[in-house]
């Protein structure tokens, strides 16, 4: 029977775990130390917040923190808990290891943890390490996607699935023989017809991605590009993907991870809060495509948005699933 004090010990630290900000939170500062800074940028939260959830959390000794330099680190100890707290926090972090919004927190830690990585190379390397922000300021970025563009087929039929304003149909053109762009929004399809007008070699439709907007087995590559997570049946639209495919095309996706950020989906007017890679892959093999593969991409530093995922594959074969 518990006596004393440690009755309101125990509804101290359930009070204080009782936020999910404060419990994911909690996940990071376990496994590594980290400050404020960093902290915000992985939980994409102001510094005002942060910096409430710590103190909060430095009250109840579930974190110590050091100064170095300007800044205050982070850490949980697991030992240095109370055997208490230490049973609390071990059921929390089990029961919260499938939330997408942890998910979503490692892939932006392990991104913070590449920089300082970088950081500390940079060191070290001298004139070396400043090659790629020097190469930047002289050259600029874009001439390194034209070169990747430019191992693309030049005879490949691609088509821009969602093409929306026509940026990627804009960029493939150059490198390939056609870009074929559908889209179901008039209003999409009237800024993309501007931004193309000058390129001979992309064609612009309405069309449903579910039906047969594109012939039958007509095209080299598919593009779904921050597409399928405003589609009420991805499912449809992966079908229709394929059967557009020559056998042996490829598809790429680019789309959501799965995430619990409700507000943003509303916001965005999305029918689905991301995907799951499992999820994904299983109706891309449903819907004929061999060969794929689906991973997490590291979220950019300037990326306010839920990370997004890759995905590719090969059509099997012309004759696929209705």
């Amino acid at each position: 029977m518990i006596t004393g004090p440690q009755p309101q010990a125990l509804l101290a630290w359930m009070e204080s775990l009782a936020d999910p900000a404060r419990l994911r939170l909690l996940r990071l500062v376990e496994r590594q130390e980290l400050g404020v800074a960093e902290l915000c940028d992985v939980l994409q939260m102001p510094q005002s917040t942060v910096s409430r959830h710590l103190k909060v959390l430095a009250d109840l000794a579930w974190i110590s923190s050091r100064r170095e330099g300007t800044a205050n680190l982070y850490r949980m100890m697991l030992d240095d808990l109370d055997a208490g707290a230490r049973k609390l926090w071990v059921l929390a972090r089990t029961e919260t290891q499938d939330w997408p919004a942890v998910e979503q927190d490692h892939l932006r830690l392990e991104r913070v943890l590449a920089l300082r990585q970088a950081d500390s190379g940079a060191f070290f390397e001298g004139a070396a390490g400043q090659w790629d922000s020097l190469r930047q300021a002289l050259y600029g970025r874009a001439f390194t996607q034209t070169a990747l563009l430019a191992l693309l087929p030049p005879d490949w039929v691609v088509a821009d699935l969602g093409c929306g304003t026509g940026a990627l149909a804009a960029d493939l053109a150059p490198h390939v023989g056609r870009v074929i762009g559908v889209d179901a929004s008039a209003a999409m399809l009237k800024a993309a017809r501007r931004r193309t007008s000058g390129l001979g070699n992309v064609a612009l439709q309405r069309g449903d991605l579910a039906g047969d907007a594109i012939a039958p087995a007509t095209c080299d590559a598919a593009l779904l590009v921050l597409v399928l997570s405003y589609i009420r049946d991805p499912r449809t639209v992966l079908r229709a993907a394929a059967r557009l495919l020559k056998g042996g095309g490829r598809l790429v996706i680019v789309d959501l991870l799965k995430h619990g950020r409700e507000d943003f989906r509303r916001q965005y007017g999305q029918q689905w809060a991301g995907f799951a890679p499992a999820e994904l892959s299983g109706w891309m093999s449903e819907a004929g495509f061999v060969q794929i593969s689906c991973r997490p991409l590291p979220p950019e530093p300037e990326a306010k948005g839920p990370a997004l995922l890759l995905a590719t594959a090969t059509n099997a074969g012309s004759s696929l699933p209705e």
